[in-house]
C-alpha cells in the first residue's frame, strides 16, 4: 500500500476565501481555481505542479490512487478537490488534522503551523499571504516557484506529522477517519430544494409571530439583568463567564460567547423552548436570521450546487464523539417520528435506495450501569425490562403497573440524567424544560432515591474523584471501573480507554474553595472544573462512542454509512433489500466489542426514502 501526501494551493481573495465561505461553497464556486499541487509518494521526493485544469488532472492521474492512501492536513478540503474537481478517489484517506485531535494539546491547537512547532518537524512558510487575489496567470515564474516551495514544505511537514501520529492512533480509528472524510468528499445524499424553501418560509412566519406575541422590548433584550430574567421565566439558566476585567462571574451574552450563541442547541429539536430561545438569542444579537433560518438557507444553497456532502468533525469532543463541521451541525437535527423536522425530511436517499437510521437505545445508561457493576440495573436492561418504570416505582413508592405516563417520564429523566452526579437544583430545572414543574424537596427526594437504589454508581463517582488525585499527583497508575476497563496513566496525561485512546485532562491543577479541594483542567476556551461525576460522564460517553465506532465499521463492510448522529448510525441500501439491510444493521448495532463482555446493547431503527421517515 502506497502513501501519497498531497496539498493543493488555490485562488482566494478578500471576499472569496475559506474564512468567508464553507468548504463546500468555496470548492463549488465558479471562482475556484487550483494554482498548483504538491505530491509526495511514500518517502520519495515531493513534486510540485502548476498548470491548467486538464494539465493538472493529467499530472494527478500519473499516481496510483486506487491502491494508495491519500494523506492531507484537513483532508476534507484536499480530498473534496480530488473527488469533485478531478474525479479521483483514493483507496483510503488519512487526515492528519483528525489524527491530531486524538492527542491534541488544548493550548497548542491543531493547525499545521502549530503542530509543526509542537513536534519540531519544520517551519510553515508564509508565501500564501502573497497569493491574495492572484489567479494562476497573475504569478510570475519566480513567484510560482516560490509558491511551489511553500506547498512542497507543507507536504513534507504533513508527511512527517503523519509518521509521528500513525504510531499512536489505532488502526480502527484510522478507518473511522477515512469513513468520516468520505461522507463529505464522496457525497451520495440529495437535498430537496422545494421542501427546504417551504420550510424557510414557515420558519420566518413563525419567528415573526413569536416575537410579536412576547412582551420583550428592545430595552429588555439589551439589558443583561432583564434578558437573564426573560430566560429565567423560561426555566433557563443564563450562561456565565469569568470577566477578564474584574475576574468575577458575569453574563455571557456577547456575540463572541459560544455558550450564548449556541444556547438553543441545548434543547431537544422537538422542544417548544428551542424555537423561542433561538428567536430571543437572535434578536439580542441583532441578527436577521435565527439559527434555524441560517441552517435552512445553507441547505438550500447546497441543494442547488450538487449532492449533500455530510460534514462531520472526527473526535470533535473531549470524549471522542463526532461534531458538526463546515457550519452545519447535523448532530442537532430533529428526532425521528411525527415531530421530525423539515430539514431532516429534506435529506433524500439516492434513486433506488433507502436510508436506514439505527439508534443505540439508552447506550449511556447501559454503559454506566455496566461500568459501575450495578448488576441489577444491567440485568434489567438485558431482560428488556422497563427501567424507567422501575425507577418511577421507587420514586413514587407504588407498583410498576400503577405508574402513570408522567411518573414514568420522571423516571426516564432520572435514569438518563442523574448518572453523573446531578444535584436537586439542576434536576428540577431539567424537568421544567420538559414542562414538568416539581418542588425542590421533590427534586431532592428523586435524586436521593436514584443514589439509594443504584449505590454502585455514586461509588464510581468517588472512585473517579480518587482518579483525579492520582492524575494530579502523577505518581502511579490505577484502574477505573469494571474489570479495569480504564487505566489511569499520568505519564500519558490521562485515562487510557480500551481502544488505546487517552482521555486527557491537560494542565490539571488543584484549587481550594470553601475548604474543599476542587480540580480544573485546560480546554480550548479556558479552565474548566472537573470532578468525579464529570469524569464518569466523560468516560461513559467515550465508551459509548467506541461502541458506535466499532459498529459503524461493521456496517460499512456491507452498506455505505452516510453519517452518524450521537448514538445513531445512518446508511443507505438498495430499496429492494431494505428489510434485509435493516436486519443486518440492527445485528451490527447489537454487536458488543470484545472488551465490553456482558454489556447489554439494544437498538431501534427506521427506514425511509428520506431521513425524516426513518
Amino acid at each position: 500500500m502506497n502513501f501519497i501526501t498531497i496539498d493543493f494551493e488555490t485562488y482566494y481573495d478578500k471576499e472569496y476565501s475559506l474564512s468567508k465561505l464553507t468548504t463546500e461553497q468555496y470548492i463549488r464556486d465558479d471562482r475556484f481555481e487550483v494554482i498548483g499541487v504538491a505530491v509526495k509518494v511514500n518517502h520519495g521526493n515531493c513534486e510540485w505542479f502548476s498548470g491548467g485544469h486538464n494539465e493538472t488532472k493529467e499530472f494527478l492521474q500519473r499516481f496510483n490512487w486506487e491502491n494508495s492512501i491519500a494523506i492531507a492536513h484537513n483532508a476534507m478540503f484536499d480530498g473534496a478537490i480530488l473527488s469533485w474537481i478531478f474525479d479521483i478517489h483514493p483507496k483510503g484517506i488519512a487526515d492528519t488534522l483528525s489524527m491530531a485531535r486524538t492527542c491534541g494539546d488544548a493550548k497548542a491547537g491543531n493547525s499545521l503551523k502549530k503542530l509543526a512547532e509542537k513536534y519540531e518537524i519544520g517551519v510553515k512558510g508564509t508565501e500564501v499571504l502573497n497569493a491574495l487575489g492572484k489567479n494562476r496567470v497573475d504569478f510570475s515564474e519566480q513567484e510560482l516557484n516560490s509558491y511551489g516551495g511553500y506547498c512542497v514544505n507543507d507536504v513534507e511537514i504533513t508527511y512527517k506529522l503523519f509518521c509521528i501520529l500513525n504510531e499512536t492512533v489505532p488502526v480502527k480509528e484510522l478507518k473511522l477517519i477515512d469513513l468520516t472524510i468520505r461522507m463529505f468528499t464522496e457525497p451520495v445524499l440529495i437535498l430537496d430544494t422545494l421542501g427546504l424553501e417551504q420550510h424557510l418560509a414557515e420558519v420566518r412566519t413563525k419567528k415573526d409571530q413569536l416575537l410579536n406575541a412576547i412582551s420583550v422590548t428592545k430595552e429588555d433584550l439589551m439589558s443583561n439583568v432583564k434578558f437573564a430574567a426573560e430566560l429565567d421565566e423560561l426555566g433557563i439558566d443564563a450562561p456565565m463567564k469569568v470577566s477578564p476585567t474584574t475576574g468575577k462571574l458575569t453574563y455571557a451574552f456577547a456575540k463572541t460567547d459560544e455558550a450564548f450563541k449556541n444556547l438553543p442547541e441545548r434543547f431537544p429539536p422537538e422542544s417548544p423552548l428551542r424555537f423561542a430561545v433561538d428567536a430571543l438569542v437572535s434578536a439580542r444579537l441583532g441578527l436577521k436570521s435565527t439559527l434555524e433560518e441560517t441552517r435552512t438557507e445553507r441547505f438550500i444553497g447546497i441543494s442547488t450546487r450538487g449532492k449533500f456532502p455530510v460534514p462531520l468533525s472526527y473526535y470533535a469532543a473531549h470524549t471522542g464523539r463526532w461534531g458538526g463541521a463546515d457550519k452545519i451541525n447535523i448532530q442537532n437535527l430533529p428526532s425521528r417520528g411525527n415531530n421530525a423536522g423539515k430539514l431532516k425530511s429534506a435529506i433524500l436517499a439516492p434513486k433506488g435506495q433507502v436510508i436506514i437510521d439505527c439508534d443505540s437505545a439508552q447506550i449511556e445508561a447501559r454503559v454506566l450501569a455496566w461500568l459501575a457493576e450495578q448488576d441489577d440495573l444491567v440485568e434489567a436492561f438485558r431482560k428488556g425490562e422497563d427501567v424507567y418504570k422501575i425507577m418511577a416505582s421507587a420514586i413514587y413508592n407504588k407498583p410498576r403497573e400503577k405508574v402513570t405516563t408522567q411518573e414514568r417520564f420522571v423516571g426516564k429523566t432520572t435514569v438518563l440524567g442523574c448518572g453523573y452526579g446531578m444535584g436537586k437544583d439542576k434536576f428540577k430545572a431539567q424537568l421544567k424544560v420538559f414542562g414538568v414543574d416539581i418542588t425542590i424537596d421533590n427534586a431532592a427526594h428523586i435524586v436521593d432515591t436514584y443514589r439509594r437504589v443504584y449505590p454502585k454508581i455514586p461509588e464510581l463517582w468517588r472512585q473517579a474523584d480518587n482518579v483525579l488525585r492520582i492524575m494530579y499527583e502523577g505518581k502511579y497508575t490505577a484502574p477505573l471501573g469494571k474489570d479495569e476497563v480504564f487505566q489511569v496513566n499520568p505519564l500519558l496525561g490521562g485515562i487510557v480507554s480500551p481502544n488505546g485512546m487517552v482521555i486527557k485532562y491537560l494542565g490539571l491543577s488543584k484549587r481550594i474553595e470553601n475548604n474543599l479541594i476542587k480540580f480544573v483542567y485546560q480546554t480550548r476556551t479556558g479552565m474548566m472544573n472537573i470532578y468525579g461525576g464529570k469524569v464518569i460522564e466523560n468516560v461513559v460517553q467515550h465508551l459509548a462512542r467506541c461502541v458506535i465506532g466499532e459498529q459503524m465499521l461493521k456496517i460499512s463492510k456491507r452498506y455505505r454509512v452516510v453519517f452518524t448522529v450521537h448514538d445513531a448510525i445512518a446508511c443507505i441500501a438498495p430499496e429492494a433489500e431494505a428489510e434485509e439491510a435493516r436486519a443486518h444493521v440492527e445485528e451490527c448495532m447489537r454487536y458488543t466489542p470484545t472488551w465490553a463482555e456482558g454489556l447489554p446493547l439494544a437498538c431501534e431503527s427506521g427506514v425511509g426514502k428520506n431521513y425524516g421517515e426513518c
